[in-house]
């Protein structure tokens, strides 16, 4: 299980590097110029929105959220893939777009949601999971665009971290699930102390000991840190 959704991502880059080559090595051709111009409307999404519901529908998962060791995971995995390629290829015309129609895309996500909640007591086909998903995240996208697209030493700090968190979360989702989950406490609460576990033993290996190891820090895809390889520099020349 720890290694599920990296072994995946090796497998898209396994397949999908040819197509993501040729696409950035032949930005003006005819396939790659129309990739940007689908992103300049709206509409456009519609090719995304039908390929996950396609994905919904052919696959047919008995649980849509469930997609851990799944195909449904692996097929949804590496749809959203390559489509997250595309946005950034594309992002002079997706961007602006994205931003222009996010308050779209939030009132669609609510109406799917109540949808759900009232009229299918929030198990609803997969096939509406699927739009509802892709609304969420347009609609996320495009707030994050607009508040969250400048310089801040949070964001960078965040951005750095969620790989190596990313890798190491699941250690301490499980031995949060063993030491919390047997507690004869409501659920409610034990979700709340499991998040909190989870988040507090990630970010603390991540600043503590990743972030600091030098050897480490290439082995989170992290670079190498610049302070501490001048400090290397300076003990060298010192010592000569």
């Amino acid at each position: 299980m720890f290694n599920c959704f990296l072994k995946n991502i090796f497998i898209y880059v396994i397949l999908l590097s040819p197509i993501f080559f040729y696409l950035k090595s032949n930005e003006n051709s005819i396939i790659t110029r129309g990739l940007k111009n689908l992103f300049k409307n709206p509409l456009g999404l519609l090719l995304i929105v039908i390929s996950f519901v396609l994905e919904a529908v052919l696959v047919a998962p008995e649980t849509y959220e469930l997609y851990a060791m799944t195909w449904h995971g692996f097929f949804l995995g590496m749809l959203a893939f390559f489509f997250g390629f595309s946005f950034i290829l594309s992002g002079s015309t997706f961007w602006p777009m994205i931003l222009k129609w996010r308050w779209l895309f939030l009132s669609l996500a609510v109406i799917l949601y109540l949808v759900r909640f009232v009229e299918f007591r929030l198990k609803s086909p997969n096939y509406l999971m699927a739009v509802e998903s892709t609304m969420w995240i347009f609609a996320v996208f495009g707030f994050a665009y607009k508040y969250l697209n400048r310089p801040s030493k949070a964001l960078s700090y965040l951005s750095q971290g969620a790989y190596p968190i990313y890798i190491i979360h699941m250690i301490f989702f499980y031995l949060g699930s063993v030491l919390i989950l047997p507690l004869g406490i409501p659920t409610e609460l034990k979700f709340i102390l499991l998040v909190a576990f989870t988040s507090l033993g990630c970010f603390a290996l991540y600043e503590f000991v990743i972030r600091r190891v030098y050897f480490l820090r290439p082995l989170f895809g992290l670079k190498k840190n610049k302070k501490t390889n001048a400090n290397k520099i300076k003990a060298i020349v010192f010592t000569k």
